[in-house]
């Protein structure tokens, strides 16, 4: 007897407009004659004739460059949209290993944040109660559960998610580059719950860049460019393909890194504070331990290429302590390429002044490809900046500003605030 068909894709189309800026937002632009900015400036057409079908008890995986059409494939498949053209049929519950942690609430305990997420995922709440102990017992994170989410680590967080996911029993399961979660223990467990999933008859969907995660998991690929099927057929066949025609193809051979801590004595732990291929790695990070308000900020920082690739994409974030982003810069959108010789780069960020509240903060440092196809290295949390200033209220600046009343009022008497 066959086994049943849980996916089956024919010929499916997904198509995106794209409008010009100056698109009328009001009814009455549009009556008085800007009727043709309505008309969209592009057509683009993000899958076109994708065809695929996935039995009950296996796994496809899904490569390609960013851009390819992967993430809007999964987002059809789970029903977040409609194709345009085409047929797409899932038998079965949905379950997503996609964004672990979104819709996670910071002021909630990470039982609280369970409870709300399991019924999300379509749990009751009374079955996310009898899930509960295991669910705490996969994250490791028994010492934990009651108290704040914002207390966590990101990999604290990350755990709790692919706990909570892993505990709905889908019948159709997409995962979207998240199996690399946690310590290496951790890891082990998820890659033990994949098998599971298998074994108890799950399809499962997964994209990913990393060639070696696909070439282990899954039992056939399907190979995305440019919205098509570039090659469908077992994993063996379309890994090797893949490999031969895209230079750089993460294909998964383990890199040792050179820095382990920081400056600081910071341990910098993969997937805890610190994510990416390591194929371009950051060195040495200087970061100001402390600052008086309103005062220059220096950023250095050094890498090193482990592969033959072109000068990384640099980004810098300053993030409140309560992870709010107040600051997001990057090299590609300031035009500056950063040179490298003999593999190795250095780069100062400098911020002629800050205005920043007083209070704790962090400054995270990111190398990316130069398209932004992948991270290289990602430092999260790890460089810690005191600003010494008062503070904003509610606010994240204190921006310059001086109170005037008008001339012919007389102002009462000042108060000098401490």
């Amino acid at each position: 007897m066959n086994t049943p068909i849980a996916i089956a894709c024919a010929g499916i189309r997904k198509r995106f407009r794209r409008y010009s800026r100056s698109r009328p937002d009001r009814l009455k632009d549009v009556l008085l004659g800007n009727w043709r900015g309505l008309r969209p400036e592009a057509v683009l057409w993000a899958l076109q004739d994708v065809s695929f079908s996935l039995e009950r008890g296996r796994m496809l995986g899904v490569i390609g460059h960013n851009g390819a059409g992967k993430s809007t494939l999964l987002r059809l498949v789970g029903g977040v949209s409609q194709p345009d053209a085409g047929s797409l049929r899932v038998n079965g519950r949905i379950g997503a290993l996609l964004d672990l942690g979104l819709g996670f609430h910071p002021e909630l305990t990470g039982r609280e944040n369970a409870y709300v997420n399991g019924v999300i995922s379509g749990l009751t709440r009374r079955e996310v109660a009898r899930r509960m102990d295991d669910i705490v017992g996969f994250a490791e994170l028994e010492a934990f559960i009651d108290a704040p989410l914002r207390t966590y680590s990101s990999g604290m967080r990350l755990r709790l998610g692919f706990a909570i996911a892993a505990h709905t029993d889908p019948e159709v399961l997409l995962i979207d580059e998240v199996l690399s979660v946690g310590d290496l223990s951790f890891q082990n467990r998820c890659m033990e719950r994949i098998a599971h999933f298998k074994r108890e008859g799950t399809a499962i969907l997964l994209v990913s860049h990393n060639v070696a995660e696909v070439r282990r998991l899954c039992d056939q690929v399907l190979w995305l460019e440019k919205g098509q099927v570039r090659r469908h057929g077992t994993t063996a066949e379309v890994v090797a393909a893949y490999e031969a025609a895209v230079p750089g193809a993460d294909t998964g051979d383990p890199i040792t890194p050179v820095a382990t801590a920081t400056a600081a004595g910071v341990p910098l732990t993969m997937n805890e504070n610190r994510f990416g291929t390591l194929e371009v790695e950051l060195t040495d990070v200087r970061v100001p331990a402390a600052l008086q308000a309103r005062a220059a900020l220096p950023i250095e920082m050094a890498f090193v290429a482990h592969r033959a690739l072109p000068p990384p994409i640099i980004q810098v974030k300053l993030v409140r302590d309560d992870g709010v982003v107040c600051c997001d810069l990057n090299s590609h959108e300031a035009g500056i390429v950063v040179p490298m010789a003999n593999g190795r780069g250095r780069v100062r960020l400098w911020l002629d002044r800050h205005d920043l509240a007083g209070g704790a903060y962090f400054v995270e440092v990111g190398l990316y490809h130069e398209n932004w196809e992948r991270m290289f290295d990602y430092h999260a949390r790890a460089y810690r900046m005191q600003i010494d200033a008062p503070a904003a209220g509610e606010g994240v600046l204190r921006l310059p500003a001086r109170w005037e009343l008008p001339a012919d009022v007389n102002p009462s008497p000042r108060m000098e605030m401490p």
